[in-house]
């Protein structure tokens, strides 16, 4: 038996936060312009180089470095379309970006789980990402999925396996297609041509996207760029995503981050519109600061960056990825998520971006506790509830009873009382008691609600065809991958 998928709560409000004006969007775009023309960005792809070479781009093929006149820079930017869709296994999924309203994600890809039962520290694994997955179907919040852990049982093909998890266990958008060797990323398109029916489908209604990191400073990572191009010929869309680090990867300030992030990301939306135009391609900027006392990483900051970032790809004319982020630096669920979670889920609205994620991790997203992804939900929903705007209705003034009860009495005998009082959201977490009569924990609940769901959640499944067909890729994929171990064949 399965269980009914609810459809999709996208975020929206009235409210937006532009911090920068017009004239200093166009000022970072410029700087953006005289990096990419002036100083350049690495490739270091033949294919890419080449592809520059070929529509008048400045190549220094020893150091791999393009330098892309502006002109260049603006005619293939023309061609990156403003909207586009995510599609999911059902219609009702699909997830349309064009601005005007935000999709919350799960993501991160960490690298560590709490295990739900046990409670070891330990990798992750595809399991994880699976359960997470049939979780995460059952939460109307959650738009689509982004595996928030890795498969590292599966070593060259994690990435596949991780898509692999995804697609059996939501009937939502996947986050399947992830920088991988060059060789094996056909397969992740060959996974995505099967649920959807045929290439055409996969063209009009992609069930996976990708996302491709850059290196800061001014880099792209071999893998990750062709990679991107196996994927947007196939017309998965791609997000490409800058991390840079103030004080360490790039300047210590706050406007240097943001504008080499930009060259960095629209470089490579840029050779993606050179070889395909009208490939659907995304844009992400994610600073973070290195610790002036450790050199530690840290990711959750109070500066507005974010929102910035998600004015900046607008300014581009493409879609973000971005704005609000519940992740957190914390060591372990307490203080310190609770407020970097709040903060971050408040900014989901008011920034504008399609996507916006992190559910569940910590440990500047390296580490997933199962009851942290009901927690930071539970706070997204306190975030919709409070900015998604008011519906107003002049008889909630109940003029009537308020002049019936007169002053100094109550309202508990009223029919008013009983026909509202249940009207108001109230959290599933809080407010719990227990059998001594004491609030219970929240952590607690949250933690008992993510087994509950774990074990009573299970969506539609795929057709076993479908499933067949997979299982006959993954086992292509792993030959290849283990050539590629070998010696016997190329990576690229």
């Amino acid at each position: 038996m399965y269980s009914e998928t609810p459809d999709i709560m996208p975020f929206t409000s009235p409210l937006r936060a532009e911090l920068l004006e017009g004239w200093q969007v166009e000022r970072l775009k410029a700087g953006t312009l005289q990096l990419l023309a002036e100083v350049g960005v690495r490739f270091p792809s033949p294919r890419a180089l080449e592809v520059f070479s070929d529509h008048g781009a400045q190549v220094d093929w020893p150091q791999q470095i393009v330098r892309i006149p502006t002109d260049l820079v603006g005619s293939a930017m023309s061609s990156a379309p403003r909207a586009f869709t995510l599609a999911g296994r059902e219609e009702r999924f699909d997830l349309r970006l064009d601005g005007t309203c935000s999709y919350l994600c799960t993501d991160g890809t960490g690298v560590e789980v709490i295990d739900p039962e046990t409670r070891a520290r330990r990798p992750s694994c595809k399991a994880d990402v699976a359960l997470v997955a049939r979780v995460c179907d059952a939460l109307p919040l959650v738009g689509f999925y982004w595996p928030p852990v890795s498969a590292q049982d599966y070593g060259l093909t994690a990435p596949l396996h991780q898509c692999h998890a995804g697609l059996t266990n939501t009937l939502k958008h996947v986050r399947g297609a992830m920088t991988i060797a060059p060789s094996l990323a056909p397969y992740a398109v060959e996974m995505a041509q099967v649920v959807a029916g045929s290439a055409e489908a996969l063209r009009q209604r992609p069930p996976i996207c990708a996302n491709i990191c850059t290196i800061a400073p001014l880099a792209q990572d071999s893998d990750g760029i062709e990679a991107a191009l196996v994927y947007a010929e196939a017309s998965i869309p791609v997000s490409f995503m800058a991390m840079p680090t103030m004080g360490s990867t790039a300047p210590a300030t706050p406007l240097g981050a943001l504008v080499q992030g930009d060259a960095e990301v629209v470089a490579a939306m840029v050779l993606v519109q050179l070889v395909y135009p009208g490939a659907p391609v995304f844009h992400s900027i994610v600073s973070s600061l290195m610790d002036p006392r450790t050199g530690g990483y840290i990711g959750t900051l109070p500066l507005p960056l974010a929102l910035m970032a998600v004015q900046l790809a607008h300014a581009w004319n493409v879609p973000s990825l971005g704005g609000g982020s519940l992740a957190s630096d914390a060591p372990d669920i307490g203080w310190q998520s609770g407020t970097e979670a709040g903060l971050g889920a408040a900014t989901i609205p008011l920034a504008g971006a399609e996507i916006c994620g992190f559910l569940g991790l910590v440990r500047g997203s390296m580490v997933l506790y199962p009851e942290q992804v009901l927690l930071d939900y539970e706070i997204c929903q306190n975030a919709y509830d409070l900015l998604r705007g008011f519906d107003w209705d002049e008889a909630d003034m109940a003029l009537d009873v308020i002049a019936k009860v007169g002053p100094g009495s109550h309202f508990l005998r009223e029919k008013h009382t009983r026909q509202h009082i249940r009207d108001f959201r109230l959290s599933r977490l809080v407010r719990q008691k227990g059998q001594d009569g004491g609030l219970r924990d929240p952590r607690q609940v949250a933690l008992e609600q993510f087994r509950q769901i774990a074990a009573d959640h299970h969506p539609r499944p795929l057709p076993e065809n479908v499933l067949v067909e997979w299982d006959r890729i993954l086992d292509a994929a792993e030959r290849q991958a283990e050539r590629m171990a070998g010696g016997g064949a190329s990576p690229h």
